[in-house]
């Protein structure tokens, strides 16, 4: 079998930023999924955009209302209602059915992302959790040695799931068709679903996963 390779991104809407995506996407016919900030979709010029990449095939993902501290925190337990059924809200019928949520924590795995009250609410509401397998810090300057941390991935794993940001990869467009096209040459499938082991609670239901992120199963 061929290694697989999932595109993700986080933190949108964004106006002049995702709209470049998609057409970027469209072009190359990629499917991927947007992880969507709901307080982001309070502009209509950029819900319009998750309206887009839901017409064209992408799947739109819970990634809580204000993308603040991370859940699993000291405030957590005071938040976790809003930032994750107020965003699952604004999203509405943009939603995938599998109610796709990834919690916010600086692209590292830890206890850090969800308290247990956060998860007790996943459970009870049928969510499904989507971690990754690389988040190669395309949000660090000079924002294009992320390439290097992606592949790196790639090779190690069978199956990658990959944390892009629309607003840091629009303005560079060029890196990432050298990076499809390397993908591409390397024989590497590029899937929208999700490996299991990315999926630590699917449709409610807590699978086993690994230790570091045990705080969420």
């Amino acid at each position: 079998m061929p290694r697989r390779l999932t595109l993700t991104f986080d933190n949108g809407p964004w106006p002049g930023a995702t709209d470049k995506l998609l057409d970027f996407l469209a072009a190359r016919d990629l499917k991927a999924t947007f992880f969507v900030v709901g307080r982001q979709l309070e502009d209509p010029v950029a819900r319009g955009l998750v309206e887009r990449a839901h017409a064209e095939g992408h799947w739109i993902g819970n990634h809580t209302m204000t993308h603040g501290t991370p859940l699993g925190r000291e405030d957590g337990p005071a938040r976790y209602a809003e930032e994750i059924g107020a965003a699952q809200d604004a999203i509405g019928a943009l939603a995938h059915p599998r109610k796709f949520f990834r919690p916010n924590g600086g692209g590292a795995m830890g206890q850090h992302l969800l308290c247990p009250e956060a998860v007790d609410y996943l459970k009870r509401n049928d969510f499904t959790v989507v971690t990754w397998t690389s988040a190669p810090g395309d949000w660090k300057p000079p924002h294009t040695h992320w390439t290097e941390g992606a592949f790196e991935a790639l090779e190690r794993d069978d199956w990658t799931v990959l944390v892009l940001h629309d607003r840091f990869i629009a303005p560079q467009l060029d890196v990432l068709a050298r990076f499809c096209d390397r993908v591409e040459a390397l024989g590497i499938e590029v899937v929208q679903d999700f490996p299991a082991r990315c999926l630590p609670i699917e449709n409610g239901q807590a699978h086993d996963i690994a230790e570091e992120i045990s705080a969420i199963a």
